[in-house]
């Protein structure tokens, strides 16, 4: 019985209770109005509701009077064992072991679609982060940004939501032409431009320019530029492509600026053309002092954004502007941003351009600012001067642990970590503490193999040990933890849970044998353990592979 079925056994209890007193009252009532949720104190059963607290009102009921009839009729359900009533009305559910205890054979036979979930089902969406410059390596901003969203758009999946996620290149505008100059200026071995971007990296895009272009220095100066740049572009563009993939994150669309600025081949209007008229059409642009502009202070932003300058030029809110319209032309009803800590003045710019272009500020768009992180002890980039770069990240301390601990906390707050901790193979170190209960499963079950253990029974009922309970009780969860953290894009929950689940796995692990001791015969509730040590394999691998870290078998 998982906690929907038990919301569901509340509900068939509850509704005649309730309806006996006063008619009508469950209306429109749900079993998804019944949650049930852990104990803290496990001596308070598997299951705990509030359901009488939350109804007693409703019906003109005593709370505790309310919650005795409940329990009196739910524990008469297939499956519970026990029910009791504490405080002003609390009801504690105790299952029998057998229904508690077939949890086991479920996650097995699942395999790696347990947890996953329908609770985003029906949402389209649109997520779209890290979005760097193409002018220079990707630094330790786009590696929390990565692992963040890659593992929020991993947790979305999971929970049914139809997803793609997006980068979009910043590759139009005047930083173009400056990181143009950059490289063209090294490759005629020329000093740095005053606006131009320093770093060895410059060097070696030079370089690997001349390469491809070995005449490139007798073209029109103009022509060296415009090469210059293009040359250069798709190969830092490239190199931030593969220190992704490196990171195991993966991407389904790299939308380029440019295409929003592109005019058709018929000679008709670019998307940013189209973003303007369209903008009018829903009645939030104006014209004044030769300008134009989108009344975006109607739906809360601190003042009205050009969109178009007195001299023709579209301004970047522009770009903005047809970027959003387009996500909703490719059908994502939804879109969420994932921003950098320097981003804080986009929130009510893009929930007001939401709202100029006829959607819900309050619906359709989600604008996710992360803070900064730093990494004691981390270099400056000797290739890029003034950054840590991704790739040095990740050759230091390991895309597991770099990937596991950036998506351990909430985007929202700002970030240390210790790589002298993240490289340790101690329980102090968060990732190797997870992936080592996984490996130990696995060694486990190799060791089961080699005794003759295996899992030809299935005698659920046989799961009582304390540490049993508890271990059942957290791998039920995982299903709602998965879904909790794609409702509220927190995927460092997930994290949380994973070092739960290890540490109830490992008291688990000294307390109960899964190969008997000596020459003790094999018996069913052997063979059972093996399929509960299975499972905690199972669940503490599918987690893992949310957050987009590995779970080997050996450590």
């Amino acid at each position: 019985m998982n906690p929907e079925d038990l919301s569901a056994a509340l509900l068939a209890v509850v509704r005649p209770l309730a309806e006996a007193r006063r008619p009508g009252s469950t209306d429109g009532l749900t079993a998804a109005d019944l949650p049930v949720e852990r104990p803290k104190n496990r001596d308070h059963g598997d299951w705990a509701s509030n359901a009488a607290l939350k109804l007693a009102k409703l019906v003109g009921a005593n709370p505790r009077e309310l919650a005795g009839e409940i329990a009196e009729a739910l524990a008469q359900a297939e499956g519970v064992e026990s029910v009791d009533v504490a405080g002003p009305g609390f009801i504690n559910i105790t299952l029998d072991a057998a229904t508690a205890g077939s949890l086991a054979r479920t996650i097995v036979e699942a395999g790696a679609a347990y947890g996953t979930n329908e609770s985003q089902r029906g949402n389209t969406i649109n997520l779209e982060f890290v979005s760097a410059n193409p002018t220079g390596p990707m630094h330790i901003g786009h590696t929390r940004w990565a692992a963040l969203g890659d593992a929020m758009g991993r947790v979305l999946a999971a929970s049914g939501a139809t997803i793609v996620r997006e980068f979009y290149i910043n590759d139009a505008g005047v930083q173009m032409d400056r990181f143009g100059r950059s490289v063209l200026a090294a490759a005629k071995g020329e000093p740095t431009p005053e606006d131009g971007y320093p770093g060895s990296y410059i060097e070696d895009l030079a370089k690997r320019v001349l390469s491809e272009e070995p005449a490139l220095l007798d073209l029109p100066a103009e022509e060296q530029l415009a090469v210059t740049r293009e040359r250069a572009y798709a190969l830092q563009l490239g190199d931030m492509q593969n220190s992704l993939v490196k990171f195991n994150v993966h991407f389904d669309v790299w939308f380029s600026e440019r295409t929003l600025h592109a005019k058709p081949a018929d000679g008709g209007p670019s998307l940013v053309d189209e973003a303007v008229d369209r903008l009018r059409a829903q009645g939030h642009v104006f014209d004044a002092d030769g300008a134009v502009w989108v009344r975006t202070t109607d739906f809360g932003d601190d003042k009205d954004r050009v969109i178009r300058k007195s001299d023709g030029e579209y301004t970047y809110f522009a770009a903005d502007a047809a970027y959003y319209l387009n996500k909703g032309d490719r059908g994502y009803a939804h879109k969420i941003y994932l921003l950098g800590a320097d981003h804080h003045g986009y929130v009510h710019r893009l929930k007001a351009l939401a709202g100029a272009a006829g959607d819900d500020p309050e619906k359709d768009i989600e604008v996710l600012i992360g803070q900064l992180v730093s990494i004691n002890g981390a270099r400056l980039s000797k290739r890029a001067g003034n950054i840590i770069e991704l790739d040095d990240l990740r050759d230091w301390i390991g895309t597991d642990a770099l990937r596991y601990s950036l998506a351990r906390y909430p985007a929202d707050s700002p970030l240390t970590l210790d790589p002298e901790i993240l490289r340790k193979r101690t329980n102090d170190n968060p990732v190797f503490y997870v992936q080592y209960a996984h490996a130990r499963t696995h060694n486990v079950a190799r060791n089961a193999l080699d005794s003759g253990v295996d899992r030809s029974e299935f005698a659920p009922e046989l799961l009582t040990h304390e540490t049993e309970s508890a271990l059942l009780g957290a791998l039920q969860e995982f299903p709602r933890i998965v879904g909790f953290a794609a409702e509220v894009r927190e995927p460092h929950r997930v994290a949380r849970y994973l070092e739960e689940l290890a540490g109830l796995y490992h008291r688990w692990y000294d307390n109960c044998r899964v190969i008997p001791l000596g020459d003790a015969p094999i018996e069913p509730v052997h063979r059972t353990r093996l399929w509960l040590n299975d499972a905690t394999g199972q669940v503490l691998r599918n987690g893992l592979d949310l957050l987009g870290v590995s779970a080997p078998e050996r450590m």
